[in-house]
């Protein structure tokens, strides 16, 4: 008998930025990805985001090749290259491309300046011998992904999140139909992609991101007044903050002494604190700002019950699963979410955490309340919760199902048998 030779495939990973701080996960495939041997470079379509790195971000971000506003010029040159090699297909994928009703303003943005990045990414790709490219979003990176296979013929595949398919851009379908394979991070998004094929939908393959499972300190929960909530994340309006903030009202309304640290920036973090200051209740809550990733375990170790009031927006965007439940539940932290997309598949109800309704402050508030009158309850639901997570967020064990994809469906990738 002989062993099966391994050759993982010299892949390119297509990103807006890399890294970045909200970014954790895909950052964290990649460092583990490089570890198993995948030889493997990341290509940025923006230039370089410089704050609230962690020490192991800012080391890596050198190894990043970008792309930026000082690309424009190039990227203008590189299409011309590609018109003179085969003007005719070069036409046609640039008419495929650009003339579509892009869905906002952003995203068209986003969208047209991945197409413009993506003739440089081909020039690049080839003499580089890249035999597979991966987009770890279905949006521009992804469009960006699409248009360079298509210009060097170079299989690619993507990975489908939350805000990246929902609402889908006008070359999802497209996409998906290109794609040697398609990624997804909950099963919930497999059966939303499966609606749209009219192709084999068996490329489909979930893949969970894997979180780091390093042994934290666990979280004491005193579960003693003030009762100390916790929320984290970016202040959009997927995260539903502002249920959360009603929910605080409510609590103290009713008697339940309750504190909230929301912690996170973003666009509506003057909203948020204005909304506070109009329920009345600015001194129960606080706002400490972005958290570095290496700094947030002392968050988690001060709360009695991390709270994830996710919704889905009017735009149809939304979360996927929030890795800020999985590191809650890693702490020992008893978790309320809300059921959207795929919370459900980490956050069982009464059993690793509370589910309830989005868009509900009432919800939220009564949630709080058989948590906090419960400390034995509310305890072994977080640890079912840290189960779960450390058997199906495993990175390890993710990240190696990652690299096998790659290895099995990329063409040339495994060699034949050697003998001994």
């Amino acid at each position: 008998m002989g062993e099966r030779s391994v050759n993982p495939p010299r892949t390119a990973y297509v990103l807006l930025w890399f890294p970045k701080p909200s970014e954790t996960f895909i950052f964290r495939e990649v460092v583990n990805l490089r570890a198993m041997g995948m030889p493997l470079e990341v290509f940025a379509l923006y230039d370089e985001l410089t704050e609230d790195m962690s020490d192991e971000m800012r080391e890596a971000s050198g190894d990043v090749e970008r792309i930026g506003l000082k690309g424009l010029k190039r990227a203008v040159s590189d299409w011309f290259y590609w018109l003179k090699r085969d003007r005719k297909a070069t036409l046609h994928i640039l008419r495929e491309a650009l003339f579509r009703r892009w869905k906002g303003l952003e995203k068209s943005g986003e969208s047209l300046w991945a197409v413009l990045c993506a003739a440089t990414l081909a020039r690049r790709f080839v003499p580089m011998g890249i035999a597979h490219i991966h987009a770890p979003w279905a949006s521009g990176p992804a469009t960006a992904a699409w248009v360079a296979s298509r210009l060097t013929g170079i299989p690619f595949s993507f990975t489908a999140r939350a805000w990246d398919i929902y609402p889908p851009d006008a070359a999802l379908q497209d996409k998906l139909r290109d794609a040697a394979f398609v990624r997804s991070e909950t099963r919930r998004n497999i059966d939303y992609l499966k609606g749209m094929c009219t192709w084999d939908a068996g490329k489909i393959h979930l893949t969970y991101n894997g979180v780091p499972l390093t042994e934290f300190e666990e979280a004491p929960v005193h579960m003693r007044p003030p009762y100390k909530l916790l929320a984290l994340g970016r202040f959009v309006g997927k995260k539903g903050y502002d249920y959360l903030l009603r929910a605080c009202k409510l609590l103290g309304d009713s008697g339940l002494d309750v504190h909230l640290t929301l912690a996170g920036a973003g666009p509506r973090e003057k909203r948020l604190k204005d909304l506070s200051n109009r329920l009345g209740i600015s001194e129960r809550v606080s706002f400490p700002g972005f958290v570095q990733y290496d700094r947030i375990s002392s968050l988690f170790r001060d709360a009695d019950v991390f709270v994830m009031p996710s919704v889905i927006d009017s735009s149809g965007d939304r979360d996927g699963i929030p890795t800020v439940i999985m590191e809650a539940l890693l702490h020992r932290v008893p978790v309320i979410a809300t059921n959207v997309s795929g919370i459900s598949e980490v956050i069982q109800d009464g059993s690793t955490g509370l589910l309830i309704p989005e868009k509900d402050a009432s919800a939220i508030a009564s949630a709080v309340k058989r948590m906090v009158e419960d400390r034995n309850r509310a305890l072994l639901t977080a640890e079912l919760g840290k189960e779960r997570v450390l058997e199906q967020f495993n990175p390890e064990k993710n990240h190696r199902r990652v690299f096998d994809l790659y290895v099995e469906l990329v063409p040339g990738s495994i060699n034949s048998r050697n003998p001994r």
